[in-house]
């Protein structure tokens, strides 16, 4: 009966990256953290409706019964031992999982900028200078860094089976390092509700191996499309669903950049941010 179901429709089970795994583990550990003082309770439920049914005239009957030093022990212990546990937990996973945190590995991570669009999402990355429309690819065993920003509202950017969600908001920058250690095609999102077209603001990510990572860049940088500022503006235009589109150039180089300095209010202020923007790009 169950020979149709796959783990693939439990993208945070099926976990296809480190990071997710390592998320995953700790749902897991959580989940029976707290099912110790569930199923005592369900057992004892069932056990005394039937010990203690009226029909039962060989269980105690105490009506003045109120107190018992021993069950107030229990009931007491065992959920400050299991907060405690998990605060534990909590703090240890907090650190170890950061999103900026970038991941221990001896490849040179593949650097992309993602900007949230109404209601799509534009990849840029800086060291090819291409960029592509819903569609993200990246190398299997290879880091992935992220920078992430908003040129509309409140985003949120999640790949389910890679792991961890972050949001990316207008004017300022947010970071996320992923890896997928499987081929295959991931499905993400926006999953903060963001208006009329959010239902259609999904994307592609693509996990290859290197040698298909490169035939595919070389395949954006035929693209007869650049990516310069008045294409950027007709990109940014309301649209849902929008369809795959590479880019073969990204003009200017500090796109990423100026979408965040767009929200800076005053010239000082924004021209510090732009600066502190670059810096934050260099790295």
């Amino acid at each position: 009966m169950l020979g149709g179901c796959s783990l693939a429709k439990f993208p945070l089970i099926d976990s296809a990256g480190p990071i997710g795994q390592q998320e995953y583990h700790l749902i897991l550990i959580s989940f029976l953290l707290m099912l110790i003082p569930v199923v005592p309770v369900i057992v004892m439920t069932l056990w005394f409706a039937r010990r203690y049914r009226a029909s039962n005239e060989k269980a105690t009957y105490a009506p003045k019964w109120g107190h018992s030093n021993k069950i107030e022990a229990v009931v007491w212990s065992v959920p400050i031992l299991i907060v405690a546990v998990l605060a534990v937990l909590t703090w240890v996973t907090s650190h170890q999982l950061d999103p900026y945190k970038p991941i221990a590995t001896q490849e040179q991570p593949v650097r992309v900028e993602a900007i949230a669009l109404n209601w799509k999402w534009l990849f840029i990355y800086p060291d090819e200078h291409v960029a592509s429309v819903n569609e993200l690819v990246i190398p299997t065993n290879v880091p992935v860094s992220f920078r992430l920003t908003s040129d509309t509202v409140m985003t949120s950017f999640f790949i389910p089976r890679l792991g961890t969600q972050i949001y990316a908001m207008a004017g300022m920058t947010t970071r996320l390092h992923l890896m997928a250690d499987k081929s295959g095609t991931y499905t993400g999102w926006n999953s903060q509700l963001s208006g009329e077209g959010f239902s259609g603001m999904h994307f592609k990510t693509i996990a290859t191996s290197e040698a298909n990572y490169k035939t595919w860049l070389e395949k954006v940088r035929q693209s007869p499309k650049a990516l310069d500022s008045l294409t950027y503006e007709q990109l940014a235009k309301p649209s849902s669903h929008t369809p795959v589109t590479y880019y073969s150039q990204v003009q200017p180089n500090d796109l990423f950049a100026q979408v965040i300095s767009k929200y800076m209010h005053g010239p000082t202020h924004a021209g510090s941010m732009t600066a502190h923007t670059l810096s934050e790009s260099s790295k």
